[in-house]
């Protein structure tokens, strides 16, 4: 049902002027989405407020309801054909709908709170379909959608995260918002988040890492018996997830990305993380875990770098520092970075890995191949640490697969099934059980103390033939060819 709506949805959207990319067509379902799934938001909450004898009072005025501006029905069910279409439906989104819902920011009792967040949303998007006959046809297909069930919630928030991910394909550094999901699943299953934990993402994008951590520890609760207490659950919806993001865009899917996902006030800043100074962060500002794939290859301006001990223009070595300062005292961390940080020779790079050695203990590697980020032409790692403790000894991984990577043969979790399985017997301490042909440790006195150097050079890997000249294989089959006349000669003279 999802499914063809979206691609229904985006042939529309093709036509309009307002719409030229993959991007406009996420940035433009979300908005119309968020606000049907709204509508069957305060549907839910007015029926269990019956159930228990209360009243619920309504964010949003009967005006701006959706089914009274978006598809008011008829008896038979059918949307009135006297809808708001045209002229008149676009003139009524841009002129009272988008302002109403942006006052909401002001009016909110607190930021963790959904009208603070609908208020945010407003303020950041436009509409940008400039037909209001499209946008009544869009309007129409969301309506169809219902998000009551969590079976329909859980279809839908998945589908949506694939829109997300065209998006990431569709250029203007889209790639930036998407991390593929196989990856970020494993890293929580690594990092193993418990509830009670803090989780942070500086550089939140899409919001994958927060969305894929809220739906582990979620279902760690259904997996129990008695499930998630209320306490656990308010836990969950209020003091577990936080994020910070600079771009708009990014900033706007991903909140409400995390809203569709079912956290109702995601804790997500729009903010440039890079501007706030580290020697400014205090103990009440740190979190128990971070899980973040922060932008690489960016740079970053002379007073931005003013904020970090080690100056250095490349913003996935800032964010590195921004993590190590703001992670808790015995707090994990699985951040993915670009391959070249374990070898770069600069001084940063030098400086930036003693740090992390000193500081924390980096006690996994994992090494990826090529192509596991679609579009992306570098290769990345991820670093695996806990905070408190200098590094003695890393383990790594070398994911090698027997096929290329690519958009029509992406990475999959089981891809990363060996991975997770000698990872535990890794930190298990069992001397060699997690030694294979993929898989080794270096004990960190053993590195050059005065680069710090981490390349990830597996040493049980068999070297392969190298492959020979034509020159030298022509020498040779003339060198067989002539023995070969030799031995018919030897024959003839028998014979």
């Amino acid at each position: 049902m999802f499914q063809q709506t979206f691609k229904n949805i985006d042939d529309i959207l093709h036509k309009d002027a307002g719409c030229g990319s993959e991007l406009d067509y996420v940035e433009q379902t979300s908005w119309v989405l968020f606000l049907k799934y709204l509508d069957d938001l305060e549907k839910d909450k007015a029926t269990a407020a019956k159930l228990t004898g209360k009243t619920y009072t309504n964010i949003i005025d009967p005006e701006y309801q959706w089914a009274n501006w978006a598809a008011p029905k008829l008896i038979d069910g059918k949307i009135d054909h006297n809808a708001l279409t045209g002229d008149d439906l676009a003139d009524f989104v841009n002129i009272k709908l988008f302002p109403y819902f942006k006052k909401f920011k002001a009016s909110a009792l607190s930021p963790d709170t959904i009208e603070y967040k609908i208020g945010e949303i407003f303020s950041e998007l436009k509409n940008r379909i400039q037909s209001g006959y499209n946008l009544r046809e869009v309007i129409n297909r969301i309506d169809e959608l219902r998000f009551r069930t969590h079976a329909e919630k859980h279809e839908m928030s998945h589908l949506y995260e694939d829109k997300i991910k065209n998006m990431g394909n569709a250029g203007r550094n889209g790639g930036e918002y998407y991390t593929p999901r196989p990856l970020i699943k494993t890293i929580i299953k690594v990092v193993d988040p418990k509830i009670g934990n803090t989780i942070y993402d500086g550089a939140v994008g899409s919001a994958g890492f927060l969305c894929e951590a809220f739906d582990y520890l979620a279902s760690a609760g259904s997996a129990t018996k008695s499930g998630l207490s209320t306490g656990d659950w308010e836990k969950l919806q209020k003091k577990t997830f936080y994020g910070k993001e600079k771009k708009s865009l990014a900033y706007i899917i991903g909140t409400m990305n995390m809203i569709l996902h079912g956290v109702e006030a995601p804790n997500i800043v729009h903010t440039n993380t890079l501007a706030e100074n580290i020697t400014d962060i205090q103990e009440k500002d740190r979190y128990d875990i971070i899980l973040a794939n922060p932008p690489f290859g960016g740079k970053e301006r002379a007073e931005v770098q003013q904020n970090f001990p080690i100056k250095t223009g490349e913003t996935a070595s800032l964010f590195l520092q921004h993590f190590i300062k703001i992670l808790k005292a015995g707090g994990k961390a699985g951040i993915v970075i670009k391959n070249t940080f374990l070898s770069n020779t600069d001084n940063a790079s030098v400086s930036l890995r003693k740090l992390l050695l000193e500081n924390c203990n980096l006690h996994t590697v994992l090494d990826l191949p090529g192509g596991t980020f679609t579009g992306a032409g570098v290769k990345t790692v991820v670093l695996f640490f806990e905070k408190g403790s200098a590094t003695k000894k890393t383990w790594f991984y070398q994911l090698n697969l027997d096929r290329n990577l690519g958009k029509g043969n992406p990475l999959n979790e089981k891809d990363l099934a060996e991975f997770i399985a000698l990872q535990k017997l890794a930190l298990s301490g069992v001397e060699g059980t997690a030694e294979t042909e993929n898989s080794w440790s270096i004990n960190i006195k053993d590195i050059d103390q005065t680069t710090f150097d981490l390349s990830a050079k597996n040493p049980n890997k068999k070297e392969e033939a190298a492959l020979r000249k034509p020159a030298a294989i022509l020498k040779e089959i003339k060198a067989l060819d002539e023995e070969s006349a030799a031995v018919l000669n030897s024959i003839k003279a028998l014979l």
